[in-house]
């Protein structure tokens, strides 16, 4: 996480040195290789520790972080990009400072307690296969990692699958709206931007919202209604005109990020624990991937839709049709791929963690394959040794 940070901080500064388009391909290139890397390590030490009935509530904050950014950028780019001789490259190298201050601030806390039971876990496998010889821990992480992937890449490729339609939808519905606003409907800058922002207002909404009630419901259940609600929305989110609109963008937006509110908890539930941030992040990444090219295949739709052009004679196309079409099937997409999380190790560990067992403990028990006793017989003895002792 820290390295990730750090190479944020000298990609920033780069950014804004460049002189051409091709070396700030370059150097942002990189930089999405770092923020990538960032995703898995962030959500895991912001979320695997929470006790299970605040995770929904901040899994919502926590994706939510997206919409804050978003706004957070336009606010800063109106302070810096008008007024300061460098434009642009302003921009770049004030946000070269956030993550000095985000290093510092993680450089103070400790390892999740996840992490150290993982550890303890892969240590104890370590001294079994060799009679309690010392061996590589790196060597010791790619077996367990090459062991995992093996009996869990049917799970990856559903996690990809699953995060091209979220991010699918979050795209389909946001990157070409303003076009929409300004193109088929004639809103000016000024109206356009305000319905972005009350959109992502809701957005922010309804993550922390959803968030919250799948804690209650089940994170699937959770997922489905926003899925059913958003779709529904879509018809007022495109048909209706003027400042309409901005109810049915607060509404529409508010169950996009609601739908997003139990996917940072839902993806650690579901990933492997030995390679939780690795395969969190990827799935994450590769679906972003998958639906980048959203707004683009909406507007070459779109251009086999043509309106009537401007007075001006500027050219003008169907973007609501197409937003529309292209929402209403991702959300259905989205609602025949979303399936249950395991949450039932997340319930176990809380309880051992509640009754006093230690850290080193839990993670030998794992490793140790313990049957399902193990929980009874820990709240009777209180740790792993005794139990040993006993089955022995």
């Amino acid at each position: 996480m820290i390295a990730n940070l750090t190479a944020f901080i000298f990609l920033e500064l780069g950014s804004g040195f460049c002189q051409n388009l091709n070396q700030f391909l370059a150097v942002r290139s990189l930089y999405g290789i770092a923020m990538g890397g960032l995703l898995g390590p962030a959500a895991a030490t912001a979320l695997e520790d929470l006790p299970y009935d605040a995770r929904g509530i901040l899994s919502g904050l926590f994706q939510q972080a997206y919409g804050v950014g978003y706004l957070l950028a336009a606010v800063f780019y109106r302070a810096l990009v008008p007024t300061t001789t460098h434009g642009w490259r302003s921009l770049f190298w004030f946000g070269a400072g956030p993550p000095i201050l985000i290093i510092l601030w993680r450089l103070s806390l400790p390892e999740t307690n996840h992490f150290l039971v993982s550890k303890s876990e892969r240590e104890a496998r370590e001294a079994q296969e060799h009679h309690e010889e010392k061996g590589s821990p790196l060597k010791a992480f790619l077996k367990l990692a090459n062991s995992a992937m093996r009996e869990n890449w049917m799970l990856f490729v559903y996690m990809v699958v699953l995060m091209a339609g979220f991010n699918s939808i979050s795209h389909g519905t946001q990157d070409l709206y303003p076009t929409f606003l300004k193109s088929q409907l004639g809103f000016t800058p000024t109206q356009a931007t305000v319905v972005t922002v009350v959109g992502q207002l809701g957005a922010i909404s309804g993550g922390m919202t959803v968030g919250w009630l799948s804690t209650f419901t089940g994170r699937r259940l959770a997922m489905m209604v926003a899925c059913v609600l958003g779709g529904a929305l879509v018809p007022p989110y495109v048909l209706l005109r003027n400042n309409d609109l901005i109810a049915a963008a607060f509404f529409e937006q508010f169950f996009v990020g609601g739908v997003w509110g139990p996917i940072p908890v839902y993806l650690v539930e579901l990933s492997p624990a030995v390679l939780r941030t690795f395969v969190y992040g990827l799935s994450y990444q590769l679906g972003n991937l998958a639906s980048s090219a959203s707004s683009t295949i909406e507007a070459t739709i779109g251009e086999r839709f043509p309106l009537a052009p401007t007075k001006a004679g500027v050219k003008r196309y169907d973007y609501g049709k197409v937003l529309g079409i292209y929402a209403g099937a991702v959300w259905a997409y989205i609602l025949l791929f979303v399936r249950n999380e395991e949450a039932a190790l997340v319930l176990q560990f809380e309880e051992l963690r509640a009754q006093g067992v230690s850290l080193l403990d839990i993670g030998a028990g794992r490793a140790k394959n313990i049957d399902e006793s193990f929980e009874e017989k820990v709240e009777e003895k209180g740790h792993v040794q005794q139990i040993e002792e006993k089955t022995v």
